[in-house]
C-alpha cells in the first residue's frame, strides 16, 4: 500500500526536481508508525478550516421574545394612551381605535408580504432599494431556522420567526406615531386605506435601505441602531405633510383648542413608552450581552436628560414646570437616542437628552405657532425633529469604545456625519414626497377628512358610534 502511494506521488510529479524530495519522503515512510500517525493527526486541525455555523441560543432568544413584547406594548396601550389622552374626550376612542387596528392589519400586511419587501432579497437594479417575495407569507423559514440577520458575526443567534416578530411591532408603531398630526380629523376609512399603503410603499422600502443587508444606505455606512432614520424620521416627516394637507381642525365660532382631557393618561402612556423602549433599543442588539446593555443604559440616561431640560424650559418660560412637559420631554429624548443607543456611550447620551428638549420644545413652541400649521400632537415637532437630532448625533458622538468598528466626527470619523446627513435628506424626501402622493389618492377616491358636522360631533360618535364617559343618571 505505501509503494502504490508512493507510485501515484511520483506519477504527478512534473518537475525533475521533485524525485530529489521523494529520497527525503522515503525516509519518512520508515519511522515508526506512531510518530506518522501523530503527526498527521496534529497537522488535521490546521488543514481542515471549517466556518462555524450559527446555531439558536436559548438566552438571546429568550431576551428577544420578552423585548418583542416591550414593543408591541409601546403601541397598545402606550402610545393610545399618551395620545389618547392628549386629545379632547369627545375623540380619545378614535384614537385608541387608530393604534388598536394598525397592530391587526399590518402585523397581516408584515406577514404576508412586508417582511419579504423589507428584509428579502430581489434582483437587478430593484435590489438596494426593495425586497422581493421570497419570504411571502414566510414561505421557506421554518422553526428551527436561525436569524440571518445579526449585529455581529457572533454564532449565538435567535429563530428566524423571532426576528420576524421584533421586526414586525417596529413596523406596526412606526404609521401608529403620524396619527399625532391628523389627531381629531380624519375619516376612520380613509386613515386606514392611509395607513396601509404608507406602510407599504414608505414604510418596507426604507426599513430595506437602511437594515437590509442589500439596503443601499447600509452599504453606504448609515448607522441606525434601532428606528431613529426608519420610524422617526420617516413617520415625523410623513405626520408634518399629513398635517398640512389636512388642514387645520374645525372648531365653532370662538371656541379653542382644549387643554389634553386625561392628564393622567398621558403621564401613564408616556411611562408605558418609557418602559417598553427597552425592548425597542436595547433589543436592537439581537442578543443579551453587552451591547445590549449598554443600549439600555444610555437610552435611561438620555429620556431622563432630556425629561429634565424639558422641564427646565418650561419652568423658565412658563413659569410652572408641568406634568405634560415632563412626560414629552422623556419621549424627545427616547427618540433621540434611538438611532444611537448602539454606538455612544453615556457622556454621548446626556449631550443627547438635554439638547433635545431644546430643540423640540423650540419646534412645538414657536416655529409651530409662526408657521401656523396643525400638528395636532406634535408628532414632527417631537418624533421628527428628535429623529433628524438623533441621527446627526450619531455621526457626532459614535464611539469605538461602544463597537471598535464605528466612531463619529468627534472621535476621528468626520465622514460619518456626512453619511448620516445624506441618509437623512433623502428620508425626507422620499417619505414626504410619497406621503403627499399617498394622501392625494386617497382623497380623491376614499375621502380622508372628516365633514364640519363630524369633526364638531366627535370622532367617537359619527366613526365609532362608541363615547368614551357616560353621565351618570
Amino acid at each position: 500500500m505505501i509503494l502504490s502511494s508512493l507510485k501515484i506521488k511520483l506519477h504527478f510529479m512534473k518537475n525533475k526536481y521533485f524525485i530529489y524530495f521523494s529520497f527525503l519522503i522515503g525516509c519518512l515512510i520508515i519511522l515508526p508508525l506512531s510518530t506518522f500517525a501523530q503527526s498527521v493527526a496534529s497537522a488535521a486541525p490546521a488543514a481542515a478550516v471549517i466556518a462555524p455555523v450559527p446555531f439558536i441560543s436559548a438566552g438571546n432568544t429568550a431576551w428577544m421574545i420578552v423585548a418583542t413584547a416591550l414593543v408591541m406594548l409601546m403601541t397598545i396601550p402606550g402610545l393610545a394612551l399618551f395620545y389618547g389622552g392628549l386629545v379632547r374626550n369627545k375623540n380619545i376612542l378614535n384614537v385608541l381605535m387608530q393604534c388598536f387596528i394598525l397592530m391587526a392589519v399590518i402585523s397581516l400586511e408584515w406577514v404576508t408580504f412586508g417582511y419579504s419587501n423589507a428584509f428579502g432579497s430581489s434582483s437587478g437594479l430593484l435590489a438596494p432599494y426593495i425586497g422581493g417575495f421570497d419570504w411571502a407569507f414566510l414561505k421557506g423559514i421554518h422553526t428551527t431556522d436561525v436569524s440571518p440577520y445579526y449585529i455581529s458575526q457572533a454564532t449565538e443567534r435567535i429563530p428566524h420567526i423571532v426576528f420576524i416578530m421584533f421586526q414586525c411591532m417596529f413596523a406596526v408603531i412606526t404609521p401608529a406615531l403620524i396619527i399625532g398630526a391628523f389627531a381629531e380629523r380624519m375619516k376612520f376609512r380613509g386613515f386606514l386605506i392611509f395607513s396601509l399603503l404608507w406602510a407599504v410603499f414608505v414604510y418596507n422600502p426604507v426599513a430595506h435601505w437602511v437594515w437590509s443587508a442589500d439596503g443601499w444606505l447600509a452599504k453606504l455606512g448609515a448607522l441606525d441602531f434601532a428606528g431613529g432614520t426608519v420610524v422617526h424620521i420617516n413617520a415625523g416627516i410623513a405626520a408634518l405633510v399629513t398635517a398640512i394637507m389636512l388642514g387645520k381642525r374645525k372648531l365653532p365660532k370662538g371656541q379653542h383648542i382644549t387643554p389634553p382631557h386625561n392628564i393622567p393618561f398621558v403621564v401613564i402612556g408616556a411611562a408605558l413608552l418609557w418602559f417598553g423602549w427597552f425592548g425597542f433599543n436595547a433589543g436592537s442588539g439581537l442578543a443579551a450581552d453587552g451591547l445590549a446593555a449598554n443600549a439600555f443604559l444610555v437610552t435611561h440616561i438620555a429620556a431622563a436628560a432630556a425629561a429634565l431640560s424639558w422641564v427646565l424650559l418650561d419652568w423658565f418660560s412658563n413659569k410652572k414646570p408641568t406634568i405634560v412637559g415632563i412626560s414629552t420631554g422623556a419621549v424627545a429624548g427616547l427618540v433621540a437616542i434611538t438611532p444611537a443607543a448602539g454606538f455612544v456611550d453615556v457622556s454621548g447620551a446626556i449631550i443627547i437628552g438635554l439638547l433635545v428638549s431644546v430643540m423640540c420644545f423650540f419646534m412645538v413652541s414657536v416655529v409651530k405657532r409662526k408657521l401656523g400649521y396643525d400638528d395636532s400632537l406634535d408628532a414632527f415637532g417631537v418624533h421628527g425633529i428628535g429623529g433628524i437630532w438623533g441621527a446627526i448625533a450619531t455621526g457626532l458622538f459614535a464611539t469605538p469604545m461602544i463597537q471598535s468598528a464605528y466612531s463619529g466626527a468627534f472621535y476621528g470619523n468626520p465622514k460619518q456625519l456626512g453619511i448620516q446627513l445624506i441618509a437623512i435628506v433623502v428620508t425626507l424626501v422620499y417619505s414626504g414626497v410619497l406621503t403627499a402622493v399617498i394622501f392625494k389618492i386617497v382623497e380623491k377616491t376614499l375621502g380622508i377628512r372628516a365633514n364640519d358636522e363630524e369633526e364638531i360631533l366627535g370622532l367617537d360618535l359619527t366613526q365609532h358610534d362608541e363615547i368614551a364617559y357616560n353621565e351618570a343618571d
